[in-house]
């Protein structure tokens, strides 16, 4: 029982460091790509950076709240951890393998939502707030968005365990199948780790927005939560829409850890390709454009199920 909870374990503690550090190497090939000149080689960038603010002073704002100054961030890394938890790496290497995998995660989108806002609370200040109150009136449209694509890829699978939803996937992945499920999925993925275009939370023109009073120790863990969660979510992608494990030649968890990378170089791509959004022009594309688009790609697999 141990050595079949140890593995899966080792590889979600892998995979959210590892991950968490290609992923940084990715968006520093990406600057570099787009002409703007860097100081040190892509490959020592993150660690050095992770150096720096592991020795900076930490500040402190006049009057936090404290519980959730201290929190919010380990929150955000944990619900990351449960995420990447949830990704099957074969069919019997899952660390957490239930029924309902998939409201599982649901359940870590529509948190996370509640961390990001008790990060831009917790400092007591103006630019922080306002950058906390603008994920939250977002966050809704986001939360419906991933929920419709993927009841999608549930339908084919008749189960919202992942395991199921790879397996459905032996003759047909669900990229194919369901051809506006992944881009809306990739979008969802850009929008609740605030990058790219969607970056309204942290933004410039808040001065870094949740976080523009953090430093130090708690400022490197917030920032190795954003990637670690965007390495959670390239999981998920792979598993429901990439078809995980499957894949000829080489061993299931290779073939995870390919598709998850294939996934992090589209987001960083997306991310560094697109100018941010304004947030009322943000609100529009979510309810009136992507929202409609996720119902349709929920009718579709609806359809192609029952045919």
């Amino acid at each position: 029982m141990f050595d079949q909870l140890i593995w899966p374990l080792l590889l979600v503690f892998a995979a959210l460091g590892i991950g968490t550090y290609l992923l940084a190497v990715l968006e520093g090939l990406a600057v570099r790509g787009l002409g703007i000149p860097q100081a040190q080689s892509v490959w020592l960038s993150p660690l050095s950076r992770g150096a720096w603010l592991f020795t900076q002073q930490a500040n402190v704002t006049e009057a936090p709240d404290w519980w959730a100054w201290r929190l919010a961030p380990a929150l955000y890394l944990s619900l990351a951890a449960i995420g990447l938890a949830l990704v099957p790496w074969s069919q019997g290497l899952v660390a957490t393998d239930i029924a309902t995998s998939l409201v599982l995660w649901g359940s870590v989108e529509a948190l996370a939502t509640v961390v990001i806002f008790l990060q831009g609370w917790s400092a007591n200040t103006l630019l922080a707030l306002v950058g906390a109150y603008r994920y939250v009136a977002l966050g809704l449209s986001y939360i419906l968005i991933s929920m419709f694509v993927l009841i999608g890829v549930a339908l084919p699978a008749e189960s919202l365990a992942l395991t199921r939803v790879v397996a459905s996937q032996q003759e047909l992945w669900n990229v194919l199948r369901q051809p506006l499920g992944l881009p809306l999925f990739l979008i969802v993925g850009l929008a609740i780790t605030f990058r790219g275009p969607f970056n309204l939370a942290d933004s410039t023109d808040l001065a870094g927005g949740t976080s523009a009073d953090v430093s130090g120790p708690r400022r490197l863990v917030w920032e190795f939560a954003r990637g670690a969660m965007l390495v959670a979510f390239s999981g998920i992608a792979a598993t429901a829409f990439l078809g995980g494990w499957l894949g000829p030649w080489l061993p299931g968890p290779l073939w995870v850890a390919l598709k998850m990378l294939a996934v992090l170089v589209l987001l960083v791509w997306l991310g560094q390709h697109f100018a941010r959004i304004t947030p009322e022009r943000c609100v529009t594309l979510m309810w009136v454009v992507l929202l409609p688009l996720s119902f349709i790609d929920l009718v579709w697999a609806g359809v192609e199920a029952l045919l």
